[in-house]
């Protein structure tokens, strides 16, 4: 099972919410879809979906166009999307098989898929009387109900708690094992959990695409240094491996180097060989949430 994603755009008037994206994706792995608000990545699920249409560029599943193929390829998707639309007059069991019969799945899946999101306590009810992270439960359910082969899923821990969520973060890696999954969250420590690679979209573009372990090998180190005394920028610049400084405030400064090195018995004697007096050092992880910021800042 594969996606392919060539040249796609969808313009809404004059003005591009996806610009030229291209990417694939194929089974096994969970990708992060990150952006801030606005970035396209709704936009994008829905054309994954074939909610929507492209105004250019094409998508592609196991080779075969989208566009020609929709009803097929749309009985392989298991879709979530970020405002979980449901029949709150229904029962969870009854809102469950009537997915059941759209899907033409034996009711059998019904009683498995309510067991593996957890939906047993609260199945006697109907849906309109379901707190908001159970509800997401009855969405992930009739988006895993029919075993899809591609699963796509729009803040799917919404209005969870911690426990709940780390509860979905299991379940969406069971079901990564086999499948496609693509994971949009504003929650940037929950893509760095579950997810085995992160697509970062910004005004209709992706500005990075990578696996994550590879952020977590990066050399660079972010170290925040707090001063007894103000110093200027250029006062920092001798520093070795130093490729960035920014102050955070007065005497805060977070330094950016490129080494493997551990920088902060180093900041501590350039501290003591220049006459002053390190209040503070910490090392910071080059993690997912400072590249995020560095790359959606502008």
């Amino acid at each position: 099972m594969n996606i392919k994603v060539e040249n796609l755009s969808k313009k809404y008037g004059n003005q591009f919410s996806l610009n030229n994206v291209s990417f694939e994706l194929k089974a096994g792995e969970i990708v992060g879809l990150l952006g801030p608000n606005g970035a396209g990545k709704s936009t994008l699920m829905k054309l994954l979906t074939a909610y929507l249409n492209p105004t250019s560029g094409s998508i592609f599943v196991n080779d075969l166009p989208l566009s020609e193929n929709i009803a097929a390829i749309q009985q392989q998707i298991g879709y979530l999307p970020e405002h979980n639309p449901l029949y709150t007059e229904m029962y969870v069991r009854e809102y469950l098989q009537f997915h059941a019969a759209i899907h033409q799945v034996d009711a059998t899946e019904i009683e498995k898929v309510i067991k593996k999101v957890g939906l047993i306590p609260e199945i006697h009810k109907k849906i309109h009387q379901l707190s908001k992270g159970y509800r997401q439960r009855v969405g992930l359910a009739a988006a895993v109900l029919h075993n899809p082969s591609i699963l796509i899923l729009d803040e799917p821990t919404t209005g969870l708690d911690p426990n709940q969520i780390e509860e979905i973060r299991q379940l969406i890696k069971e079901l990564g094992k086999d499948r496609i999954v693509l994971f949009s969250s504003h929650i940037l420590q929950e893509v760095e959990a579950v997810c085995d690679r992160v697509i970062i979209l910004h005004k209709g573009e992706i500005l990075q695409d990578f696996p994550l372990n590879q952020l977590r090998l990066n050399d660079q180190q972010m170290i925040e240094v707090e001063f007894d005394l103000h110093i200027d920028a250029p006062f920092l610049k001798g520093l070795p491996h130093l490729i960035k400084v920014e102050n955070i405030f007065d005497a805060t400064w977070e330094l950016t180097f490129n080494s493997t090195e551990d920088m902060r018995p180093v900041l501590f004697d350039f501290a003591q060989q220049n006459g002053l007096r390190a209040l503070k050092i910490i090392r910071k992880n080059k993690n997912l949430a400072v590249l995020f910021k560095e790359l959606t800042a502008n």
